[in-house]
């Protein structure tokens, strides 16, 4: 699975089952993925260049599950609000939780020792270049059963 996205995977492993916990181990992996590119342009940026161009590659085989994961995330807060104003409310309220959630996990990435951030970092393109951390490899039955609920 690689270690950048361990950490997401298993802060989410011991929810299982459910809806919401499967929503939230997948998007989870991924608010973890862009902290820990942001962590690595930040830190080695002569690896900047490498990682963007792996990251460009996820994107290409991942972008159609990143939208369906944000149009259910927007989904979920619009069903959580009564109307138009409280959803516009919700949805700022949480892309802030999320943003600082992420911002926490690329502060955790950078307090690592710099050998270690360093050696995560010089993985990070062959990771993303790869399947394997492909959100529908990574988590395939999740995605099955989130797409069981329209």
């Amino acid at each position: 699975m690689g270690v950048v996205l361990a950490c997401g995977a298993a802060a989410a492993a011991a929810q299982t089952g459910g809806y919401r916990n499967d929503f939230t181990k997948v998007y989870r992996t991924y608010q973890t993925l862009l902290a820990h590119k942001e962590a690595c342009d930040e830190s080695v940026p002569d690896r900047k260049a490498a990682i963007e161009q792996g990251y460009a590659s996820w994107r290409l085989r991942n972008d159609r599950t990143v939208a369906e994961l944000q149009d259910r995330l927007a989904a979920m807060i619009r069903a959580a609000s009564q109307d138009e104003r409280e959803y516009v409310r919700n949805f700022g309220k949480y892309e802030g939780v999320l943003l600082q959630q992420r911002r926490e996990a690329k502060e955790a990435l950078l307090n690592q020792p710099r050998d270690e951030l360093k050696a995560l970092c010089d993985a990070l393109p062959a990771l993303l270049a790869g399947r394997d951390a492909d959100l529908e490899t990574l988590y395939g039955e999740e995605l099955k059963n989130l797409r069981r609920r329209r």
